[in-house]
C-alpha cells in the first residue's frame, strides 16, 4: 500500500501498516517501553491540592485504555475513540444519546445481538425505528420529523450487503441526522466511514481489531467535538469501561492487524471461488466477488473486502453435517481471529430475530458464515471437501 501522508507515527509518511506497527511513538511510555505496559490501577495519587497527572479514576481515564482509544481513533482518522467492555456496550451508550420519542432507522440486515437491543431496550426507552434495505431502499421516505440517526453495517451481518456511505451520508447531512456505520466487519484497515461522511463509526474490538478470540471489547469513534463531549459524559457515567489488561490485549492484536487482514482476504477470496464450484453449496455471498451487487461500491469506498462470507447448501440437513463434522475450522460464534470460524446464524448469532425478518433477510436453516482465518488456503479446502464428502455421504 502507497503512503497515506499521516506524518504522524514514526516523524515520517506512513501507510497503515506502518501505522500499526508504530502505535503512534508520541504515546510512549515514559521508560520507552515498546509494548505499552497495563497499568491495573482503580486510582491515581494526586501531586498535590489542586494538582493533577491528568488521570484521576479508572473508570475516567486509564493510561493502557487512553493508548488504545488513541489508536483506534488514529486509524479511524477520527478525532477520539472511546473504550467499552463490548461491542454491545458502545452501542448501548450510543443510544443514550437519544430521548424519549426520537426516531432511528436502521438496516434491515443487522447483527441479532444490535437488534435485541433496539426491540428489548431502546424500545421500552421511549425510542421507535424503522428498518429498510439501506443498500437498495430509498431512505427519504422512511425519514421522519423526529429521526436523530440512521444505523447500518456494511457490509452486513450475515448477509453481506453494501451500502454506499458517501451517498447516505448526503442524505443525513442534509436533514441534520447522525449516520452511525459499524464498521467491524472490515476494521479501520480496509475502510474508514468517518472519511465517507458518517458521523460515529462503531467496532466490536472483539473481532478484528483484537484479532485472537481472547478478549471483549468495543469502540466508538467520533470526528465531532461535542459528540464526543457527550458520549464521554454518558461513557464515565455509565461506566461500561474497557479494562486495562483488555486494553494491552486489543493494542497487541493491532500490531499485525494488517498481516492478519491481507491474508485472511487473500484466503477468503479463494475459498468463496471453491465454493461457488462446489455442487452442494447454491450461493455464495462474498463482496470480493464481480457479481456481487456491492462490488463496485466496495472498490469505491474501502481498500479490501475482507474476511466474512455467507454460503447456502442444499438443504438443512446438509448444513447441520458441516456443523457436526468440522475438525480444522471451529463451529463457533464470533469473528475476526487467526482461526477460521463457522457459524450458523438462525441458531447463534440471529436465534432472537423475528422469523419473517429472518425469512425476508433470506437467513434460512441452509446459510452457513465463515470468518476466514490465517491457516493455509488448501488446508481449508481439504477441511470442505471432508466434510462435503462426509454430508454426501449422509443424505
Amino acid at each position: 500500500m502507497e503512503c497515506s501522508g499521516c506524518n504522524r507515527c514514526t516523524q515520517i509518511n506512513c501507510s497503515i501498516d506502518t501505522k500499526c506497527q508504530q502505535l503512534d511513538r508520541s504515546m510512549m511510555d515514559q521508560y520507552g517501553a515498546i509494548s505499552f505496559p497495563i497499568y491495573q490501577t482503580a486510582t491515581f495519587a494526586h501531586p498535590g491540592l489542586g494538582e493533577s497527572t491528568g488521570y484521576d479514576y479508572s473508570r475516567v481515564q486509564n493510561p493502557t485504555r487512553k493508548q488504545l482509544e488513541s489508536i483506534v481513533g488514529y486509524l479511524e482518522n477520527g478525532r477520539d475513540a472511546i473504550a467499552f467492555a463490548s461491542g454491545m456496550s458502545a452501542i448501548a451508550a450510543l443510544m443514550e444519546l437519544f430521548r424519549i420519542g426520537d426516531h432511528f432507522i436502521i438496516d434491515s440486515d443487522l447483527y441479532g445481538g444490535s437488534v435485541r437491543l433496539f426491540n428489548e431496550i431502546s424500545k421500552k426507552n421511549g425510542l421507535t425505528y424503522t428498518s429498510a434495505n439501506l443498500s437498495t431502499d430509498d431512505v427519504r421516505p422512511l425519514i421522519q420529523e423526529n429521526t436523530r440517526m440512521i444505523y447500518l453495517e456494511t457490509p452486513t451481518n450475515p448477509m453481506m450487503n453494501v451500502t454506499d456511505i458517501r451517498a447516505l451520508s448526503e442524505i443525513t447531512k442534509e436533514k441534520g441526522i447522525l449516520l452511525v456505520v459499524d464498521n467491524t466487519f472490515l476494521s479501520p484497515y480496509f475502510q474508514n466511514p468517518l472519511d465517507l461522511g458518517a458521523d460515529i463509526v462503531v467496532h466490536s474490538g472483539t473481532k478484528f481489531l483484537g484479532g485472537h478470540h481472547d478478549t471483549l471489547g468495543g469502540f466508538l469513534v467520533v470526528k465531532d467535538d461535542d459528540l464526543d463531549e457527550r458520549l464521554r459524559f454518558i461513557y464515565k457515567t455509565t461506566g461500561a469501561v474497557l479494562s486495562p489488561f483488555d486494553s494491552f490485549l486489543i493494542l497487541r492484536g493491532i500490531r499485525t492487524l494488517a498481516v492478519r487482514m491481507e491474508r485472511a482476504q487473500d484466503n477468503a477470496l479463494k475459498l468463496a471461488h471453491f465454493l461457488k464450484g462446489n455442487k452442494h453449496v447454491t450461493k455464495v455471498i462474498y463482496p470480493g466477488l464481480e457479481e456481487h451487487p456491492g462490488y463496485e461500491i466496495m472498490k469505491e469506498q474501502a481498500r479490501g473486502f475482507g474476511a466474512m462470507i455467507t454460503f447456502e447448501v442444499e438443504s438443512e440437513e446438509f448444513a447441520r453435517s458441516i456443523l457436526r463434522n468440522v475438525q480444522l475450522i471451529y463451529f463457533a460464534e464470533s469473528l475476526g481471529g487467526t482461526e477460521t470460524l463457522i457459524t450458523y446464524p438462525i441458531t447463534q448469532t440471529h436465534s432472537d430475530m423475528p422469523k419473517d425478518i429472518l425469512e425476508k433477510n433470506g437467513i434460512n436453516e441452509r446459510i452457513l458464515r465463515l470468518s476466514v482465518g490465517i491457516e493455509g488456503i488448501a488446508d481449508l479446502i481439504c477441511e470442505f471437501n471432508r466434510v462435503f464428502a462426509i454430508a454426501e455421504s449422509e443424505a
